[in-house]
């Protein structure tokens, strides 16, 4: 189950209608308005935080509010499974 998941196809659509706000992003517009860098949106997709509304062949496509409420919830959700978290054995100096 993803952290942040995308609202339904149809309210993308009418919210960017209604709108004229751009919605949707590639993986960099994505990163763009979260201010992270593009590897961290796709460490977000590995780590179930967000997911593409589609992949395309040009790649990833995501819905930029949805990633920006991501990017404002910081770490405070995590995967259920915490080694999923980690990036490795943690060593402490002696």
């Amino acid at each position: 189950m993803v952290a942040y998941p995308n609202p339904p196809a149809d309210e993308i659509h009418f919210a960017s209608v209604e709108s004229g706000e751009r919605q949707l992003g590639d993986r960099e517009a994505a990163a763009l308005a979260a201010g992270v860098k593009p590897g961290t949106i796709q460490v977000w997709v590995s780590r179930k935080k967000i997911e593409p509304v589609f992949t395309g062949p040009a790649g990833p496509i995501f819905h930029l509010p949805t990633v920006k409420q991501a990017a404002e919830g910081g770490a405070a959700h995590r995967h259920p499974t915490p080694w999923l978290n980690s990036r490795g054995p943690h060593v402490h100096a002696a």
